[in-house]
């Protein structure tokens, strides 16, 4: 009989919701290109990025090697360069809470 297969239906096992926060306070997510746009950049030039996966609006799916407050800083400064930021405005990353694996019946 084979083990169980374990299986989260995604890529990475972190999931990170990414929002911009306007100068009033009101937050919303981060455009899915605003997001590939900074993965895509970072594919060969910091390699502690490598593990992450633009998923939709506002979420990156992300290894366990990429620190969170490495990627805040690098995220911001890319959109603030490339201006999708304003001056009076921030991000705002968070972690979201892991689901549980669900246990797959093996084929045999």
């Amino acid at each position: 009989m084979n083990p169980p297969v374990f299986y989260s239906g995604n890529m990475f096992v972190r999931k990170i919701a990414i929002h911009r926060i306007a100068a009033d306070g009101t937050a919303s997510r981060c455009p899915l290109h605003w997001i590939d746009n900074f993965a895509m950049r970072n594919f060969t030039n910091d390699a502690v990025f490598d593990d992450t996966l633009p998923a939709a609006d506002g979420l990156l799916e992300a290894g366990h090697h990429v620190p969170l407050d490495r990627l805040h800083t690098a995220m911001e400064d890319w959109f603030r360069r490339k201006s999708y930021l304003k001056a009076n405005e921030h991000l705002s990353l968070s972690e979201l809470p892991s689901p549980q694996p669900s246990i797959q019946p093996s084929i045999d």
